[in-house]
């Protein structure tokens, strides 16, 4: 779908045709619904051993909900046995997943424009930015701290780019506004500068409390409706920190989505070994799914798993591993088995630069997630240097690549056109296709095209002053950028919106920890 902004069309022959095409095309791609295989790679032994093992961790070892006493209660009311001094929960087999079937297999999250509203779960895959980085790079400043101002860059450029279905959360994180402060800002320019669905705050429960305040003023009441899917983050191994959890109690009351999502870094927090990895996944994955059911029944949740391994040399995380795409392919094969949407996958990259190794390390990342079934992906775009770092010239360049996953999702068509019998009677021996019929019907739409990659001959290539996918990306950030035209809203709720930040600014001191 896509929407012609700013200026009216001009009406009349070679006029309207000129203001057509000169006319900004804000354009956005419905979420994927994949028409292809999931890749399973464990059998039903494999899968039944992981689960078992899973609840032998829940009922023998536990789970640790520290800095909660309110958790502590419910698990106990709820039948778990809690050690209150050591704040341990162990769980009785087969409760915690008892308690997760009331979690829906599939929510829509409302957009503030309703064309980009997303169905996550079932055969969908929605696409969201790079989340949490404290750095940017970008060609021309290199590395360095995230300002305000960069965030509002990469909130455009998500709005701008065609195959990114989410505007995100913390695509970066602006230093230079205070701590306490500074989820405000990033609330108000997804809600302003982006029509797309978005993300809450979740490193304090009152910053969740002000994301929900916030999602009522720009929805006018949100009655119920889902206009939040929210990172939760689990301490990885098996402990749930208050901070997280009073976040995720905020978002459950309030019907607001949460990504529950161990994190870990094998043979750092969690076992050297694939099946060991997926046992801890899935024990960790089960209590905070299930706590979000005691906080609310049928609240939407989602199988979160992000992995990677690590560098036994330097104790770096790596990506792209095969490891990491055997957990992810297996994890979410445990996802579909407890009827729950699936999280995982993303640009994901050690590299320094938006580079050779970034580049493969990416395309591995981004097609696992295809392939295994993921439902929501975050840091689809942008990703860099182990999730330190947002670069603008690599967010361009991922959000190019995310148009294949929409080509391959789609399989193979098999229509009378897609035959293409017609094409082949008409050319027939020694023939070519360029000027048939069905190749003059289909071109438009027949094969995906990069707007960032560089087909040209040498000598074009040449002339137009050499240039590497680096510049070409820059170019293309420089073009989004300048070709953005903010969507429309109400003024009177942009005006209730500014109102509600300033008072919660003014309410507190300035606090940088």
């Amino acid at each position: 779908m896509s929407e012609v902004v700013g200026g009216r069309r001009a009406r009349g022959g070679g006029a309207a045709r000129r203001a057509e095409r000169s006319a900004v095309r804000i354009e956005c791609a419905r979420f994927i619904e994949r028409n292809i295989p999931n890749l399973e790679i464990l059998d039903d032994e494999a899968l039944a051993i992981i689960e078992h093992n899973a609840e032998t961790v829940l009922e023998e070892i536990g789970v640790n909900f520290v800095e909660n006493p309110e958790a502590l209660k419910r698990w106990q009311a709820a039948g778990a046995d809690v050690d209150f001094e050591a704040e341990r929960v162990r769980i009785p087999r087969g409760l915690a997943r008892q308690l997760c079937k009331t979690a829906p297999a599939s929510y829509v999250q409302h957009a503030r424009n309703p064309e980009r509203s997303v169905t996550v779960g079932g055969r969908g895959l929605v696409l969201a930015p790079v989340y949490g980085p404290p750095f940017v790079r970008d060609a021309d400043g290199g590395r360095r701290y995230a300002t305000l101002d960069d965030f509002h860059k990469f909130v455009k450029l998500g709005y701008m780019s065609k195959w990114l279905h989410h505007s995100g959360g913390t695509v970066c994180e602006p230093t230079d506004v205070p701590v306490n402060k500074r989820h405000l800002d990033m609330l108000m320019a997804h809600m302003t500068l982006s029509d797309k669905p978005y993300m809450g705050s979740v490193t304090e429960p009152s910053r969740a409390a002000d994301s929900v305040a916030m999602s009522e003023i720009l929805f006018g009441g949100l009655e119920d409706r889902t206009v939040m899917t929210s990172l939760i983050n689990i301490n990885s191994p098996l402990t749930f920190d208050g901070i997280m959890m009073g976040a995720l109690e905020v978002y459950a009351r309030a019907n607001q989505a949460a990504i529950i999502s161990p994190f870990i870094v094998g043979g750092a927090m969690a076992p050297v070994t694939v099946a060991g990895t997926l046992t801890q996944v899935l024990a960790e994955v089960l209590a905070g799914v299930a706590y979000s059911q005691l906080v609310r029944p049928g609240a939407p949740v989602i199988f979160g798993a992000f992995v990677t391994s690590i560098d036994m040399n330097s104790g770096a995380p790596t990506f792209g591993t095969p490891e990491a795409s055997l957990i992810t392919y297996g994890a979410g094969q445990l996802a579909r088995r407890l009827g729950l949407p699936y999280r995982s996958a993303g640009a994901f990259t050690g590299s320094k630069l938006p580079d050779a190794q970034a580049a493969y390390e990416s395309a591995n990342s981004l097609n696992m997630g295809l392939l295994a079934g993921v439902n929501f992906m975050l840091h689809a775009c942008g990703w860099l240097e182990g999730g330190l770092v947002s670069s603008f010239e690599k967010f361009v360049m991922d959000a190019d690549q995310l148009g294949v996953l929409h080509h391959l999702a789609a399989g193979i068509d098999m229509s009378e056109n897609g035959q293409a019998m017609d094409a082949i009677r008409e050319v027939g021996p020694g023939g070519h296709y360029l000027g048939c019929a069905h190749t003059q019907a289909n071109f438009k739409s027949a094969f995906w095209r990069s707007e960032v990659l560089d087909y040209k001959p040498f000598e074009t290539w040449a002339e137009e002053g050499a240039r590497d996918t680096m510049a070409l990306a820059r170019a293309r950030v420089d073009k989004l950028l300048a070709d953005y035209q903010k969507p429309a809203l109400d003024p009177a709720v942009e005006e209730a919106l500014t109102d509600f930040v300033a008072r919660k600014k003014a309410s507190m001191p300035d606090a940088f920890m």
